[in-house]
């Protein structure tokens, strides 16, 4: 598998965010469950996009739902390297 091919995830990771943004807005959401949220997110709109990219880095479905959750996890972490970023110690 070429590494250029996760290239194709950064989507995923961009409407993981957006989620993530999302529920950040909403009051009626914790904190401590969007990670959860989104790795979920990510899991699911994996999927269709296993069969929309062609150089997608999964083949069956399983691979592609592992991929997606962990591209929900990793816009989490680029969440929290934006806000560590910003803090002053």
């Amino acid at each position: 598998m070429d590494i250029s091919s996760y290239v194709t995830v950064l989507p995923i990771v961009i409407i993981c965010y957006l989620v993530g943004i999302g529920c950040k807005a909403s009051k009626k959401i914790s904190d401590k469950t969007i990670p959860v949220i989104v790795g979920i997110v990510g899991g699911i709109v994996a999927v269709p996009a296993m069969y929309v990219m062609k150089s997608f880095p999964a083949e069956d479905i399983i691979t592609a739902i592992s991929v997606g959750i962990m591209s929900g996890f990793a816009s989490t972490g680029i969440n929290q390297v934006y806000k560590q970023s910003k803090k002053e110690e």
